[in-house]
């Protein structure tokens, strides 16, 4: 198909979204945390298979995942991605469908849950465009497969599914096509050739001191202090050890020590966070890391090694410039000046090109924006955007439901039609 075929066969197949905007508001309302979308997964396997369509539905892969897979003759295989999990985020949109769910997590705290990265976009939009594109199969020759995945959050949901025989039960697609909802304009789009996003590597890194009475530190070495000490360091990690034309993100996103004001503890447990774009460039900064770490320890004079661990790791998420041509050609020949062509590489970081890699075959990944027109326009006039427009896991994270979801059908449709061949 061309692509002026593609956006006129899509133009003459409208789909009726009112349903969807009222699946989307629940699943709003109802998140679920990471290796815990049971409810999430249950009732999307129920949705496909309500759709009457020849859907073949395999559950309960790597935890929660799904798959349902439409036969149309020969041709290409498509896979189509949506992640379905949540974050231990108190909702405060103020929406009349705002989450006020809580869950226990991976530790077994109870949190509040709130669908704060727009995954319920994607789950909605998804199984939008699974009826959309089965309605059409007059128009279209191949294979389609729509993969709703677990844990994308914690960054083991695309492994665990390949890991638990993924291919064994669907078939190994051509190519993997995926998206996210942005803090972008809505009815936007966003998509480039090579790196679209962030690699990513997280730690859990305990420092181990001595612990003693408040009123004498003498007697003490304070992780405290210590912390403190490895904390400031490793800011200079990217003002001092890397290119400033290279991009390198070290954030500590949560540094824990001690319960009460009059003990210092034995311990610290900073959480750390870091994104790259460059293989060469993550391997100098995780060495450096643990460098300073260790650096830190041993001139605070710490009672043992500290003790760093890997919490997750997100692979570096790159286009393949042949498959993203063709699908840039389609968005364009449908949204025109809507699509951005070269948006920048995002500093965030997904694992669903482990879907592709694990099978040596090509992904492409797209953002569409879910900002209120107005809203936006209002804060660039301003010279407020970093300020009033709320980014993916913020508390406020809210997008507009229209042109939102009408957007992410859009390209998930157009995407998969560019790969299979017209009848």
């Amino acid at each position: 198909m061309a692509s002026q075929t593609i956006s006129s066969v899509l133009s003459s197949s409208p789909l009726d979204l009112g349903p969807y905007e009222t699946l989307y508001r629940h699943f709003h309302s109802h998140p679920e945390l990471s290796y815990q979308e049971v409810e999430t997964a249950a009732m999307a396997a129920s949705h496909l298979r309500s759709l009457d369509a020849g859907y073949e539905v395999h559950t309960s892969i790597g935890g929660h995942g799904l798959a349902g897979v439409l036969r149309n003759g020969n041709g290409k295989t498509v896979l189509l991605r949506a992640d379905m999990d949540a974050l231990p985020v108190k909702e405060d949109t103020g929406l009349d469908y705002a989450s006020k769910v809580t869950m226990r997590d991976h530790d077994d705290i109870v949190k509040s849950v709130m669908h704060a990265c727009g995954h319920d976009f994607h789950i909605t939009c998804l199984l939008a465009a699974a009826e959309r594109l089965a309605s059409m199969k007059k128009h279209w020759t191949g294979t389609l497969i729509v993969l709703f995945q677990p844990n994308e959050e914690r960054a083991g949901g695309a492994q665990a599914m390949v890991d638990d025989g993924l291919y064994d039960k669907i078939p190994i697609p051509d190519v993997v096509l995926g998206q996210h909802v942005m803090a972008m304009q809505a009815g936007k789009v966003g998509c480039r050739i090579g790196n679209i996003l962030s690699a990513a590597d997280s730690f859990k890194i305990t420092l181990f001191g001595r612990g003693g009475h408040g009123s004498m530190p003498h007697r003490t070495v304070d992780p405290v202090v210590m912390a403190a000490s490895v904390v400031l360091k490793l800011q200079t990690i990217a003002s001092r050890e890397v290119d400033p034309n290279q991009f390198v993100v070290v954030t500590v996103g949560g540094l824990q020590a001690g319960h009460t004001e009059n003990i210092i503890a034995d311990r610290a447990e900073i959480r750390l966070n870091v994104r790259t774009q460059d293989q060469d460039v993550r391997n100098r900064i995780l060495t450096a890391i643990r460098r300073i770490v260790r650096g830190e320890c041993e001139a605070s004079g710490a009672t043992r090694e500290p003790l760093i661990e890997e919490t997750t790791r997100f692979p570096l998420s790159v286009n393949d410039e042949a498959f993203t041509k063709s699908v840039l050609d389609s968005f364009e020949g449908f949204f025109g000046e809507r699509l951005d062509s070269n948006v920048a590489c995002s500093t965030a970081s997904e694992d669903y090109s482990i879907l592709s890699s694990s099978q040596g075959k090509p992904s492409c990944f797209w953002f569409f924006g879910g900002v209120d027109e107005k809203i936006w326009n209002d804060a660039k006039e301003k010279g407020r955007l970093m300020e009033d427009i709320s980014v993916n896991h913020s508390p406020f994270f809210a997008p507009v439901i229209q042109p939102t979801l009408q957007t992410g059908v859009d390209t998930l449709c157009l995407a998969a039609l560019t790969f299979v061949k017209s009848s």
